[in-house]
């Protein structure tokens, strides 16, 4: 809209505070690894250039840093300019974040008791059958040759259903019903994400950082540069992002997760 692109109001006032401060679009540009485009559209109040949601509030976030204003009282100006949903995307309520929570825990109880019933149904069928025919409750092994006497000739039902250890990331997530997610940075980018509901990361990540988070339902990602951003799922390394310098949000969970991971 006309509106959104005057030169007064909200990008006046960055743009004041820049000027005070005697840096250019293109020094707050390196600094923050913001594009040039981005940070000159916030001071046009030009939102439609802007990435949205979450994400258009760090970009404001980080200006005000380098210009030297406060920035949760700039965010406020912002909200207040532009109170549309482009804008305020991702401020979800305390009731919507309980209900989320609620949710999972309610999903994690009903996982729980599904499992619990796989394993014990099994048991308890090959216990009902030995008992009700007077049999030791143990599955002989076949016959065996000379050469392997020294086997044991029965297996033990505690022996039943051990499995052997999980390296498999695919059948991991499977069998623990998680996933687990690696970040790391291989130059700096904005980086926003959202695991089961709840946001754990909403900052600059620099060369060299990494974060990891446990996902059991799902995780937003977002970056401001996709291809500086490396991911890995249950360790094992995810395709690319993106193109360097695309601003990218992605969603990953235990469902679809197998559908990001590079060609092995």
């Amino acid at each position: 809209m006309a509106a959104e692109r005057i030169t007064g109001g909200f990008g006046r006032k960055l743009r004041e505070a820049r000027e005070r401060k005697g840096v250019s679009v293109r020094q707050i540009a390196n600094a923050t690894k913001i594009s040039v485009a981005a940070l000159e559209a916030l001071e046009r109040n030009d939102i439609s250039r802007l990435p949205g949601g979450i994400f258009s509030r760090a970009f404001v976030r980080a200006y005000a840093i380098e210009v030297g204003l406060e920035p949760e009282e700039i965010i406020r100006d912002f909200i207040a300019q532009f109170p549309s949903d482009s804008v305020t995307a991702g401020h979800a309520s305390s009731k919507q974040v309980e209900d989320s929570e609620a949710l999972e825990s309610d999903r994690r109880v009903a996982t729980t008791l599904l499992r619990l019933v796989g394993i014990s149904t099994p048991i308890a069928a090959v216990v009902l059958y030995y008992g009700m025919a007077g049999a030791p409750a143990f599955v002989s092994a076949p016959a065996q040759s000379p050469a392997s006497a020294a086997v044991p000739a029965a297996t033990p039902i505690s022996a039943v259903g051990t499995l052997p250890p999980i390296s498999d990331p695919v059948v991991a997530a499977r069998a623990t019903d998680s996933l687990m997610v690696g970040l790391s940075a291989a130059a700096s980018c904005w980086v926003s994400a959202i695991v089961d509901g709840q946001r754990v990361l909403e900052r600059q990540l620099r060369a060299g950082e990494s974060e990891s988070f446990e996902v059991r339902g799902e995780m937003v990602l977002t970056a401001s540069d996709a291809g500086a951003l490396q991911l890995t799922l249950n360790g094992a390394v995810a395709k690319p992002l993106g193109r360097s310098g695309q601003v990218v949000t992605t969603r990953v969970n235990v469902s679809n997760f197998r559908e990001h991971l590079a060609a092995q």
